[in-house]
């Protein structure tokens, strides 16, 4: 049985029954003969903006990658570079650090082909700074033989690299200071290099002219002058030989 004071409680609790907003917007709308405006859930919206957001960001590191030093963009390509290095190993770090060199060779020989003269003295810097990390790094090798090779043919494109440069600009893009701490930072891995491709060498049957190229290799080996006992093994690789 429905008493007076049964009904009066009801409506008060009625009364504190709030409808939805998205209810209220809706009702306001027909009422007022207003077009109804399309309400998305709560969650929706922080999860586009976090779209949009990733999609923006996404765009500008792609950009940044084609910039050059001196671009506004370019601090952003460094950033992502580095972000990059944090998952090589510490066996792997030296070669890693060569090509980052050569690329900031190929990015001063864009802005010399382009001839974008305010842009040279920061591009000839991010190379200077490069090739000093890259000595730290070389340096740092404790098993020589495992990154040599790769070391060895990074370094043959830098040369290559910086010679055309050079000569174009007729100038060195780095003093001699620095050219001499990268080389002693080489030895060990031409050293390494040599080594391992004398004994391959060693192995096979090579005609005449083939062993008096190996045996000055030796002898440039045995002085110390690995870069030329290189030379020497790389000009022989071009010869052909019986292979066993």
């Amino acid at each position: 049985m429905v008493t007076e004071a049964n009904l009066v409680k009801k409506i008060q609790e009625l009364k504190k029954i709030r409808p939805r907003k998205d209810w209220v917007v809706l009702t306001k709308s027909q009422i007022l003969g207003e077009e109804p405006k399309v309400l998305f859930f709560p969650f929706f919206k922080p999860a586009l903006a976090t779209v949009t957001v990733l999609g923006i960001l996404f765009g500008i590191f792609s950009l940044a990658q084609n910039s050059l030093p001196g671009d506004l963009l370019y601090p952003i390509k460094k950033i992502t570079e580095k972000s990059q290095a944090v998952f090589v190993s510490e066996e792997e770090k030296p070669t890693f650090q060569l090509k980052l060199t050569n690329q900031r060779l190929e990015e001063l020989a864009k802005i010399v082909e382009a001839n974008q003269v305010e842009k040279l003295a920061p591009a000839i810097n991010e190379f200077q700074a490069s090739i000093a990390q890259t000595s730290q790094d070389l340096k740092e090798v404790r098993e020589p033989e495992k990154v040599a090779k790769a070391v060895v043919e990074q370094t043959q494109k830098l040369k290559e690299t910086k010679q055309e440069i050079e000569q174009v600009l007729a100038t060195k893009i780095v003093s001699e200071e620095v050219e001499e701490e990268f080389e002693g930072a080489l030895l060990p891995l031409y050293k390494a290099q040599v080594e391992m491709l004398i004994k391959d060498l060693e192995s096979r049957t090579l005609n005449e002219k083939q062993q008096n190229l190996l045996e000055g290799a030796k002898e440039d080996y045995e002085k110390g002058n690995y870069s030329l006992a290189l030379e020497k093994i790389l000009f022989l690789s071009f010869l052909s030989y019986p292979q066993e």
